[in-house]
């Protein structure tokens, strides 16, 4: 079962692709990342990666549905969050970075890490996303939390 869901990522996350066998290819014996536009099956909202790794432990809830597809690049220390496509979407916030359609993404496959990108949750293949209402609300959680452990004159 674990290997359908595996494949099932992988051909998802190539459908994105302009030419899904080569995008495969790149995964497997190029430099292990891709990079995909934006905007057709998703779109992506990268956060520095404090708030990212805090935002996820809030969506984490009993109540809440398991969380889509997030990835972390520890290099440029961000974690993005994969939403669905909104060609009018707005997200307003301090090192917020929404990338829709006409953006590039890079992104390893989902059965491994490349370089400085890894996911913390691949895509499972069903086209499951972070609800963005329920995205906001964590984030705005996470960030208050941020805030009041912030040291004096952080800020």
């Amino acid at each position: 079962m674990t290997n359908t869901m595996w494949m099932q990522g992988v051909e998802w996350l190539a459908a994105a692709a302009a030419d899904p066998r080569t995008c495969k290819w790149d995964w497997d014996h190029g430099d292990g990342i891709a990079l995909l536009e934006a905007g057709r099956f998703w779109d992506v909202l990268s956060v520095p990666d404090r708030l990212g790794l805090l935002t996820l432990d809030l969506l984490w809830r009993p109540s809440l549905p398991v969380p889509g597809p997030t990835l972390v690049d520890t290099t440029a220390h961000r974690v993005g969050f994969f939403v669905p496509p909104d060609p009018s979407g707005q997200w307003v916030g301090a090192g917020l970075r929404y990338a829709s359609k006409g953006s590039w993404v890079a992104v390893p496959p989902p059965y491994r890490s490349a370089r400085s990108l890894e996911w913390l949750i691949p895509p499972d293949g069903t086209g499951s996303l972070h609800g963005p209402g329920t995205l906001e609300m964590a984030l705005r959680q996470a960030n208050g939390t941020l805030a009041v452990l912030a040291p004096p004159g952080d800020g």
